[in-house]
């Protein structure tokens, strides 16, 4: 079969358990997305390390621009958006989203991979242990700025939405929870669209990428990915309601980590 077509297939696949995990536990799918993709690009495509997890990263924020629009959409519906708060923070999310994308799009595939991984599991130990706690610190513009910038750079560093890092910070800093999450929704399109522009600047002029590749963007898995988890999304939402979702939190932590270590040791 042919090498693109298994990919394609592997990213239905793909998208359809990204898009019950996102809909069921609220995260974004890159952190699923990035290391599956990469292994698929390595041992079915037969790409080198040296710009792998460039295509990956820039692959899973081109799919979190749909699923990303579709959540924004369903929170501003549901009064979720303080505009004080989405405006000071995006503006923060876009120079960071920018940021983050030059930044992994300049770093050997070598040292991106490990990086990566580092951070997944970073993420797994909050997601397993944080606490949505607020201190007494307030959400002044300036702070949100901070935030959405940090944020932002390390989201499109890693080709992620942001919400596992943005909706604990912003309660911190006492932002009522859905609030948080609204803002995280519409955040989460802002780091996929400036992102993914970054990626497919960077990687323009680049002629070792695999055909189909605009940029660092490989078309043929974003959509197959897409296809998916637009669909199983709604199905992760109404499942979410019926299980224990922090049993389910603690899996993919743990799953998380033995991927992050399997990034480490060697992703081939």
């Amino acid at each position: 079969m042919d090498p693109v077509v298994i990919i394609f297939l592997s990213c239905l696949g793909i998208g359809a358990v990204v898009g019950v995990l996102a809909g069921m536990l609220g995260i974004g799918g890159g952190l699923i997305i990035v290391p599956a993709l990469s292994y698929l690009l390595i041992n079915v495509l037969g790409m080198s390390t040296q710009y792998v997890m460039q295509v990956a990263v820039a692959t899973s924020l081109s799919t979190i621009i749909f699923t990303g629009l579709s959540s924004a959409l369903t929170h501003h519906k549901l009064g979720n958006f303080h505009k004080p708060t989405v405006i000071y923070t995006s503006l923060g999310i876009g120079f960071g989203a920018v940021a983050g994308a030059f930044t992994a799009s300049a770093i050997p595939g070598e040292m991106l991979i490990d990086v990566f991984a580092v951070l997944v599991m970073l993420i797994a130990l909050q997601m397993a242990f944080g606490k949505k706690r607020a201190s007494g610190n307030k959400a002044t513009p300036k702070v949100l700025g901070v935030v959405g910038t940090l944020t932002g750079g390390v989201s499109a560093f890693m080709g992620i939405g942001g919400g596992a890092l943005l909706v604990p910070a912003l309660v911190w800093f006492n932002v009522n929870i859905r609030q948080a999450i609204g803002c995280a929704a519409f955040c989460g399109l802002v780091i996929a669209v400036f992102g993914t522009v970054s990626f497919i600047i960077s990687g323009w002029s680049n002629t070792s990428l695999p055909s189909g590749s605009v940029g660092y963007v490989y078309l043929p898995a974003g959509a197959g990915i897409v296809a998916t988890s637009m669909l199983t999304a709604n199905i992760g939402a109404k499942l979410g309601q019926k299980v224990n979702v922090r049993v389910l939190k603690l899996m993919l932590a743990a799953l998380l980590v033995l991927v992050s270590l399997k990034m480490l040791v060697g992703i081939e």
